[in-house]
Parts: C-alpha cells; structure tokens; sequence
C-alpha cells in the first residue's frame, strides 16, 4: 500500500499571494474576515480562527493550462501560517462527510473512472489503492458539496513538482 503524504500549497506562492500577487484568474486576492471555523487553509491545512483575516482567491493546482487544469475558490490565512507537517490526515479533511477524490496521471490529467465521492471515513483507503496503481501519480481531495480544492496526496516518496 502506498503511504501517503498530504502537500501543503508551496510556501513560496502563498506568500506571493499574501503580498499582493495575483490569483488564478488574474484577480489580486479578496481580504474578509472569517465567519465561523470553518474555513479550510490550504497552507496550514487547518481552520482559519473565526474572526481572523483570511483570503479568499482563485487557484489551479496544476502546472499548465490544459483541459483538465480545473481552477476554483480556496481560502487562506491572510497572516503567516507554518504549513502543514503533521502525519495522518489534516484537520482540513476531518469535517467533512465526504470528499471527492480524483487520480491523475503524471501529465495531470484525469484517470478516467477514478474520481468518485467517498465517505470521510474511506478517503485514506482509496487514495491509497489509486496511487498504487502505476497511472496514477497524484490524487487530488475536493469538497464533494462545492469541488473546491482541498489538498493534493503522492506517495510519501513522491513529492510533486
């Protein structure tokens, strides 16, 4: 079985982000104040405080533009967060009853008939059986409720480019 490792957004981009670099669209991040708990980092891969500033942008988590490079709303801590070491699953992914899980070839497209909705309780079990199989080089975890971008998985010898 693969042992899977959960990637934080590279650090370098988020601070670009933080700085006043533009998102996946072109649009410089929109700046709100968190309502709740529950909205997901995907730098810490934990939840924004409520009541702390947090941003709100477009984001691709994809090398290229290509027909697969699916773009969509992610927030982030507006301050410096450490990004996410931990084992196991991240607090972002514990919330949820169900995630969509997708595989993707080492060119980033979809492996056909691997994306699929699982209950919370599943997502490890099947990420790890897609990434044992030798089409699949990364798995990427989505809302299943409104598909945004959750977090990327490799094999934990694997880390992504």
């Amino acid at each position: 079985m693969a042992q899977l490792h959960f990637h934080p957004l590279p650090t370098a981009a988020i601070e670009l982000l933080r700085a006043g670099g533009s998102d996946g669209y072109g649009l410089l991040p929109e700046r709100v104040r968190a309502r709740g708990e529950s909205n997901p980092c995907r730098h810490c891969l934990n939840f924004i405080p409520d009541g702390a500033d947090m941003l709100i942008l477009a984001y691709r988590p994809f090398t290229h533009l290509q027909p697969y490079a699916e773009t969509g709303p992610i927030f982030l801590c507006a301050d410096a967060c450490a990004p996410w070491s931990g084992k196991g699953v991240p607090p972002i992914l514990t919330r949820s009853p169900a995630y969509l899980v997708k595989g993707y070839s080492e060119s980033e497209r979809i492996v056909y008939g691997t994306g699929k909705v699982v209950p919370a309780e599943d997502l490890e079990p099947y990420a790890e059986a897609l990434l044992d199989r030798a089409d699949v080089h990364f798995v990427d975890v989505r809302s299943a409720r409104n598909n945004c971008f959750q977090v990327r998985l490799t094999r934990h010898d694997h880390q992504p480019e």
